[in-house]
């Protein structure tokens, strides 16, 4: 698995509220809490009016805030992954508000087919994977999050699990072509996670 990369250190694990330093336990505590957050949260969905940053970071806050202090906050340092470099930290603010504008702010109140939630899912989870807005925990969120609007919908949980270790190298490059706003290659991904 290729680890993040920052300025200051290459380190595995991350200084957590737990002190855990195995991986394998890192990983059943970060699994445990974006459990916590489904069910949480779904169970909530019917009071759920706007799929916005807010409830981005909300998600983000109750998965992880039992394990870090970062919980739901913008990461502060610069990261690479693979050799793929993310939006600088500093930016990350205003690149936020124009997510929102630009693809939060113009999901439909109606969907009626697959293919539109589609069309308006994959370029939305493309680009926040891009902007890559925490410091660990962007892939699960940005997953959850895509599920909970199909919920919304009334349709059935993306099968993200249909990505494999073989396909994983496509949904890196669909996440990477979002630095050039060609969505295309998530929707094509997307259209293949249906049940």
């Amino acid at each position: 698995m290729i680890k993040y990369h920052t300025p200051k250190s290459e380190d595995e694990i991350l200084p957590n509220k737990l002190g855990l330093i195995d991986p394998d336990k890192v990983a059943d505590e970060e699994y445990r809490g974006f459990l916590r957050a489904e069910i949480k949260i779904e169970s909530e969905l019917d009071k759920t009016d706007a799929f916005d940053w807010n409830l981005i970071s909300e998600i983000h806050q109750i998965a992880l805030r039992h394990l870090y202090e970062f919980a739901g906050e913008l990461r502060q340092v610069n990261m690479s992954k693979g050799g793929f470099t993310f939006p600088t930290a500093k930016f990350l603010p205003t690149i936020i508000q124009e997510f929102e504008t630009e693809f939060l702010n113009e999901l439909p109140k109606q969907i009626e087919s697959y293919e539109v939630l589609v069309q308006y899912v994959a370029p939305m989870h493309a680009e926040l994977l891009f902007i890559h807005p925490f410091r660990e925990g962007n892939g699960r969120t940005a997953r959850l999050f895509s599920d909970l609007i199909t919920v919304k919908f009334d349709f059935d949980k993306f099968r993200f699990e249909k990505i494999t270790e073989k396909g994983m190298s496509e949904y890196i490059k669909a996440v990477q072509s979002a630095a050039e706003k060609n969505y295309q290659p998530m929707i094509q991904l997307f259209r293949m996670l249906e049940k």
